[in-house]
């Protein structure tokens, strides 16, 4: 019940792919009117598939749940080619969310697989992403979780091997496991640019200045967010104790005893609302003083789908 410090992590919350996928749900909505269907949660946060819901949007696991001539989003993750095709052939009218910066590492994949070459995929085997960008060439890919099976893949011929990243990973653990792929296969390829976008980068740095100097860390985000676990991950590494909640309801009491300064944050999914409202809580426990940590300014906008741009 004592006097607190919070520190802000910035940037923190929603980033330009999330909010363009957001977006495009909205924009369907208005222009088809409900129902808008949706394949899999468009970005890994209950609040926001819940404020979805509520306007029309309804979630499938399955292009084939989908009614046929209906309007199917894709989520931002990025999906297989196969999953096109099924909705290819149910009729359906698709509007495509993935992040483009997903949608590049599919674009290395397939010009890498097309010069007959081995795709090693750093990620994690079964994240929405990872299983999309795998489907774009399943006989080349090889998803690569962490530097133990980077030193245990083979490869048809090792003078023919390139590496992809899943985007959200942590980028010192991704960067370690590239190290030992770059050391097992000399001539490996690596893409044009780094895969890891810039907002799960800018998260995970701001985060990790925060910890430094917080008690506690809270990251909101959903439990099957990746970039809200690795940004959890990267505060106990760098000294925190840390915990991912999906909103202020679950702080445990238990975790403030004796925290005297808080960092906060929120992964590129979590609704920027979700701070004010875990601030205005841990202020109704007693006083707090607020500070923003960081100045970074994100700039990046991605342009919409046809299908809802005006």
């Amino acid at each position: 019940m004592g006097e607190r410090e919070i520190l802000l992590a910035t940037p923190r919350s929603f980033c330009a792919g999330v909010e363009r996928a957001i977006e495009i749900v909205e924009r369907a909505l208005d222009r088809f009117g409900p129902p808008v269907y949706v394949r899999r949660q468009i970005v890994h946060n209950r609040h926001v598939v819940a404020g979805l819901e509520r306007r029309g949007a309804v979630f499938v696991e399955e292009a084939d749940e989908v009614p046929e001539g209906s309007v199917l989003v894709l989520a931002a993750h990025g999906v297989a080619p196969v999953v096109r095709q099924q909705a290819a052939d149910r009729g359906l009218r698709v509007v495509d969310a993935t992040c483009p910066l997903v949608a590049k590492v599919h674009q290395e994949v397939r010009r890498f697989a097309a010069g007959d070459r081995a795709v090693l995929l750093i990620g994690h085997h079964d994240h929405e992403e990872v299983v999309g960008t795998h489907g774009e060439a399943p006989e080349n890919v090889i998803v690569v979780a962490d530097p133990d099976e980077a030193e245990r893949v083979e490869v048809p011929d090792p003078t023919r091997v390139s590496y992809v990243m899943q985007t959200t990973l942590a980028v010192d653990e991704a960067a370690e496991t590239a190290a030992v792929l770059r050391r097992r296969f000399p001539l490996l390829s690596a893409p044009h640019r780094d895969d890891i976008c810039y907002a799960t980068t800018n998260r995970q740095r701001a985060v990790r200045d925060i910890a430094r100097d917080s008690d506690l860390v809270l990251v909101l985000g959903s439990q099957n967010s990746s970039n809200s676990q690795r940004l959890a991950e990267v505060a106990e590494a760098a000294g925190a104790t840390a915990h991912l909640v999906d909103d202020a309801t679950a702080v445990e009491l238990s975790w403030l005893a004796g925290s005297r300064r808080v960092g906060i944050t929120a992964g590129a999914s979590a609704p920027p609302a979700l701070v004010d409202e875990l601030v205005q809580s841990l202020a109704g426990l007693g006083p707090v003083s607020v500070h923003e940590r960081g100045d970074l300014v994100e700039d990046v906008e991605f342009t919409l789908p046809k299908e809802v741009s005006r």
